[in-house]
């Protein structure tokens, strides 16, 4: 290899050769002389032309894209259009709900205004509100796209906005700047001058076509991928169960004593409109419902009661910030009395856990918001207290469980008064307390209709484990779930004529919110002849609250006791709610009990050290 030269300015042996003059160069930028001058030879002819060649800036092309022509049904409706019609559909089916609810519990006749107002102030709290105008208008024009495009601009997040505020800003100063240089350019030469110099602007500003491909191809994309994601009451707050939401807040608001499993059992006994409300539109409807439509339409199942809390928390606190519509509470004292007849206990139990609810708070509104702050001691002190946005049922529950652990301990323990004044003597011994919640348990699912979902899942109920009555009460059932609207059944067939859809005489079974078609108080009830606590003044005997037991749910290892066990399982499927749910409820409340006796005991200490000075 031949020997490399240095440069006789830097001494450099690093050379390169540039491609477009052909120069041989060191590391320091000096030509290599071989027999040339120690410069570069610059010409304005052009011999090569290097890699990179300037392209020049077009303005934007006005022409309209030729609209692609397609095999679409034209009865469909898509866009903004198909939103509205869900909608349409959505107050249809409140509508009917609110009939049926009417009908079943004898409801007065300003229960459908409600309805009709909270369904409109429901509407304009969403995320999203749809458009107010039919958009019937629009149907063989092209500004549903229009309309599209404007609701696909306003679901934009808040960074776009940002990034579009800044943009903004930017060409208001370049406004602003080349508006001055143009009225002074005004004030020196002719109108045309000025009209050149804006048409200039207006191409220096225009952007080049390759980035005008790039910039549309962005935004193809983009809105693809956002059609591609929306669907229709699919984690949103559009969905069919927000027409619930709003009978549930129409019905605290006329102060009825209603509980979210009240509508559920509705919705599985099909008295009420949800599942499988298509058969009941009219066929005008559901013509122009798309395939998601009709599948957002069609839930599979009942709503649960945590989920209608959800969205009935929601409603309620947007009201009251929004528009100042304050939600009443609960109407307390019936679903009180009904947990305490669940578990079987006596009115003596229903007055000691409406004091202990008293002391240590417990919510009764839909959301914590609508409820008062706590007093705040210091700057540390919490607004509120955890689970204040528990389901109200399933607080009140709670709240007698944890007066049944004070009571009985449910833990393997006997615990026993030691004196006559002590109110657990009025209370019904443990064992057959348990024993009448047992016979409750055998009760419900003896008189568990057919069509029930949870009988059915927690027993494997079939057909073949139905007698005469139940069959007969199935088949009732089927024919007002399957079968459509008598306006479009078939007409008269062989079939029709072989099988006659008979309609048997029944007499109408009284129901309401807090009687759902169910057995009544007397045959839920089954601890009328229960003995009381005796009294044990023996020592070494445990008392009614010592040894309380307060259960970590956190810990999923553990289990609870067998009478625990039994108490929450059925506190839980009275509520609707899962057991850890409401295992969580109790040791909040009871954290919350020791809480306040630790602040009682001290405020008497006080009291006495004031006292004795």
């Amino acid at each position: 290899m031949a020997p490399r030269r240095k440069c006789p300015v830097c001494g450099s042996r690093q050379w390169h050769k540039e491609p477009s003059s052909g120069l041989v160069t060191c590391s320091e930028g000096h030509v290599l002389q071989a027999r040339t001058p120690n410069y570069r030879n610059e010409t304005r002819e052009v011999t090569e032309l290097g890699p990179h060649a300037v392209r020049k800036r077009t303005l934007r092309s006005q022409r309209k894209k030729q609209e692609r022509l397609t095999n679409a049904d034209p009865k469909l409706y898509h866009g903004e259009r198909a939103r509205y019609h869900y909608f349409q559909c959505l107050q249809v089916i409140l509508r009917m709900q609110v009939a049926a609810l009417t009908r079943l519990w004898q409801l007065p006749p300003e229960f459908e205004k409600v309805c009709r107002d909270l369904w409109a102030l429901h509407l304009s709290l969403l995320p999203n509100p749809p458009s107010p105008e039919p958009l019937l208008h629009m149907k063989d024009t092209g500004a549903d796209d229009q309309s599209s495009e404007v609701a696909t601009n306003e679901r934009r997040g808040k960074h776009a906005k940002k990034r579009e505020s800044g943009e903004s800003d930017r060409d208001d100063y370049d406004k602003s700047g080349s508006s001055s240089s143009s009225s002074s350019s005004e004030s020196e030469e002719s109108g045309q001058d000025s009209e050149l110099d804006r048409l200039m602007r207006e191409n220096s500003e225009s952007p080049s076509s390759d980035d005008e491909a790039q910039t549309e191809s962005r935004k193809d994309r983009s809105a693809h991928v956002s059609k591609k994601k929306r669907t229709f009451g699919r984690g949103n707050f559009d969905e069919p169960a927000s027409t619930i939401s709003v009978l549930v807040v129409a019905c605290w608001t006329l102060r009825l004593p209603v509980m979210y499993m009240d509508f559920v059992r509705l919705i599985e006994s099909y008295d009420l409109p949800y599942l499988d409300a298509l058969r009941l539109l009219p066929e005008t409807m559901v013509r122009h419902l798309r395939k998601q439509t009709v599948q957002a339409l069609s839930p599979h199942y009942p709503p649960t009661p945590l989920h209608l809390h959800t969205l009935t928390a929601r409603l309620a606190k947007l009201l009251y910030s929004t528009h100042d519509i304050y939600t009443p509470e609960m109407n307390a004292s019936p679903i009180l009395w009904k947990a305490v007849r669940t578990l079987q206990g006596p009115p003596t139990l229903y007055v000691m856990t409406k004091k202990l609810a008293h002391a240590v708070s417990i919510p009764l509104t839909l959301h914590r918001s609508l409820a008062p702050e706590l007093v705040r001691k210091k700057k540390s002190d919490p607004a509120y207290h955890k689970h204040d946005s528990a389901v109200p049922e399933v607080a009140l529950i709670a709240a007698v469980i944890v007066v049944m652990k004070m009571v009985y301990g449910l833990d393997g323990k006997p615990r026993r008064p030691r004196e006559k004044t002590d109110p657990a003597c009025a209370l019904p011994a443990l064992p057959e307390l348990l024993r009448a919640i047992q016979d409750a348990e055998a009760a419900d699912v003896k008189h568990a209709p057919a069509h029930s979902l949870e009988m059915n899942r927690r027993y494997f109920r079939s057909a073949l484990d139905m007698d005469d009555k139940m069959l007969d009460e199935y088949l009732v059932f089927c024919e007002k779930a399957l079968l459509p609207r008598e306006d479009r059944l078939p007409p008269r067939n062989a079939t029709t004529d072989q099988f006659p859809l008979g309609r048997p005489s029944r007499p109408p079974t009284p129901t309401g919110p807090s009687n759902q078609a169910q057995p009544t108080e007397e045959e839920c009830f089954h601890g009328a002849n229960m003995a009381a606590n005796s009294i044990d003044t023996k020592s070494d005997t445990l008392r009614p609250g010592e040894q309380y037991t307060i259960y970590n749910t956190q810990d999923i290892l553990g289990s609870l006791p067998d009478d625990m066990d039994l108490v929450v399982a059925r506190a839980a499927r009275w509520a609707g709610v899962d057991d850890a749910y409401l295992c969580g409820v109790v040791e909040r409340f009871e954290r919350r009990v020791v809480r306040w006796w630790d602040t009682a005991k001290r405020r008497e200490r006080e009291k006495r050290a004031a006292a004795s000075e």
